[in-house]
C-alpha cells in the first residue's frame, strides 16, 4: 500500500475513535427524573449535542457553542457558531445565554455539559471589569508568545465569568454531569476548555506571573485586581461543585491506541512515543527525527504521538503547529530514504488555515528545490502553510467535529 494511504488510514482511525456519535451515547444519564438542560462549548460540542438528541427521548432543551463551520443540525438543542481561537461577540453572547440557562434551577433539574477543546475561546464571557476587546488582545498575545495551553487557560479562567468552575457554580443546586473530549496534554479536567464545570486549582497570582513571564502588558486596574486576588475562581472543596460529575469520554491516548491497532492490522509495528508531547514544534520535530533515524532498518514501523506543540511566531507567514513540525522534520531527516510522515490537528484545522496538516516523504526536499521553495526560509518566516501549499501536500479534511489534539505519525517503510 502507498505510504501516504497508510498514514491517512491511521489518521482516520484516530478520528473515528473520538467520534461523538460513538463516545457520547454510552455515557448519557438515565432518562428518569426532571428535565435535562444541555449546555456546552467546543469544536466537538455540536456533534456531541446531535448524539444526545439521537439517543434521548425525555424532555430536553439547551444551547451549545462551536467554531464557525463546525455546526450540525439539531432539533431541540440550539447550535451557535463563534470565533476560535480569538473570541468574538458571538461567543460572548452565547456564553452569557448559557449562564442564563443554568440560573434559577432546582436540585431536581439536571444539567448536561458537553465540553471539548476550543471551549475556552468560544465561552467568552469576560469577568466584571474585563472587556471583550481586552480578552481578545490577551488571547492573541498568548497564542503568539509560545505559552502552553495550560498557561493560556490559567489566564483565561481568571478573566472569565464562566470558566474555572463558575458555570457549575451558577447551576447550583442542580447537579452537573460533564462529558468531555480532551485536547490537552494530561487530560486535566481543569484545563480542558478552561474547566467551566470543575474546580480550579490555579490562582490569580499564577495568572499574573504567566503574563509577566511572557512580557504581556495589562492595564494597571487589571493588574491590581489580579494581584489582590479579586478575580479568583471556585476552588476544590467548594460546596457548589460537590454534586458535579466529570466523565472523560475521548482522549489523545485513545486515539493513538486506535491508530496503533490499525497499524497492526496493516502489518506495521506501532510505537507510541506519548500522548502529551509539548514544546516548540520545530524542536520536537528535531528530536523525533533522531528517534526515527534510530529505528531505520528495523522493519516496517510507525512512531505515533499526540499532545500539543507550540509555535513562537516571529515571521509573517501562514501555518500552524503541525505544518511547522513537518517542515522542521523534513529538514532534520534530510531526505532519509523510506521515511514518510503525517501531522495534523484532529479537529481538521491547523492554526487559522483551512488544512488539518500536511504530509512529507523522502522526496519532499528535492521537489521543493525543483519548485524554488526554500524550506529554511519558510520555517524562519513561520510560513509552513505556504511551503506545503506549493508542494501540493496539505492535508485538507474539513471540520471533523471532534478534537483530541494533534496526531503525528512517522512511518518507516
Amino acid at each position: 500500500m502507498n505510504p501516504r494511504a497508510i498514514l491517512r488510514r491511521l489518521f482516520d482511525a484516530a478520528i473515528a475513535a473520538a467520534d461523538p456519535a460513538r463516545c457520547v451515547p454510552p455515557q448519557l444519564p438515565s432518562g428518569d427524573g426532571g428535565r435535562l438542560i444541555v449546555i456546552g462549548a467546543g469544536k466537538a460540542s455540536a456533534a456531541m449535542a446531535r448524539a444526545v438528541e439521537d439517543h434521548w427521548s425525555g424532555p430536553l432543551d439547551g444551547l451549545v457553542v462551536t467554531r464557525y463551520g463546525h455546526g450540525v443540525p439539531c432539533a431541540r438543542i440550539e447550535i451557535v457558531e463563534a470565533a476560535h481561537p480569538v473570541p468574538d461577540a458571538a461567543g460572548a453572547a452565547a456564553a452569557q445565554r448559557i449562564l442564563q440557562k443554568v440560573q434559577g434551577l432546582s436540585a431536581g433539574d439536571r444539567v448536561l455539559a458537553l465540553i471539548s477543546g476550543g471551549g475556552s475561546a468560544l465561552l467568552a464571557a469576560p469577568a466584571e471589569g474585563v472587556t471583550l476587546a481586552g480578552k481578545r488582545a490577551l488571547t492573541a498575545a498568548l497564542l503568539k508568545c509560545g505559552a502552553t495551553i495550560g498557561e493560556i487557560n490559567c489566564v483565561r479562567k481568571h478573566l472569565s465569568a464562566i470558566k474555572g468552575g463558575r458555570l457549575a457554580a451558577a447551576a447550583w443546586p442542580a447537579p452537573v454531569l460533564t462529558l468531555a473530549i480532551s485536547d490537552v496534554p494530561g487530560d486535566d479536567p481543569a484545563v480542558i476548555a478552561s474547566g467551566p464545570t470543575v474546580a480550579d486549582p490555579t490562582c490569580c497570582a499564577e495568572a499574573l506571573a504567566i503574563l509577566e513571564r511572557y512580557g504581556i502588558a495589562i492595564d494597571d486596574a487589571l493588574h491590581r485586581r489580579l494581584a489582590a486576588g479579586a478575580l479568583e475562581t471556585p476552588k476544590p472543596g467548594d460546596p457548589r461543585l460537590a454534586a458535579g460529575e466529570f466523565r472523560l469520554i475521548a482522549s489523545p491516548r485513545q486515539m493513538l491506541e486506535a491508530a496503533a491497532e490499525e497499524a497492526r492490522r496493516l502489518g506495521i509495528v506501532p510505537l507510541i512515543l506519548g500522548d502529551a508531547v509539548e514544546g516548540e514544534a520545530r524542536e520536537v520535530a528535531r528530536a523525533m527525527a533522531a528517534q526515527a533515524l534510530d529505528h531505520t532498518g528495523q522493519g516496517p514501523c510507525v512512531l505515533l504521538s499526540g499532545g500539543e506543540t507550540t509555535v513562537t511566531v516571529r515571521g509573517k507567514g501562514r501555518g500552524g503547529r503541525n505544518t511547522e513540525f513537518l517542515l522542521a522534520l523534513a529538514q532534520a531527516l534530510a531526505a532519509a530514504p523510506g521515511i514518510h510522515a503525517l501531522a495534523a490537528d484532529t479537529d481538521g484545522i491547523d492554526g487559522s488555515e483551512d488544512n488539518a496538516g500536511a504530509v512529507i516523504g523522502p522526496d519532499s526536499l528535492a521537489r521543493a528545490q525543483a519548485l524554488g521553495l526554500d524550506p529554511a526560509a519558510h520555517l524562519e518566516a513561520n510560513d509552513a502553510w505556504g511551503f506545503f501549499a506549493g508542494l501540493g501536500d496539505l492535508l485538507v479534511t474539513g471540520p471533523t467535529r471532534t478534537n483530541v489534539n494533534d496526531f503525528r505519525a512517522i512511518l518507516l517503510a
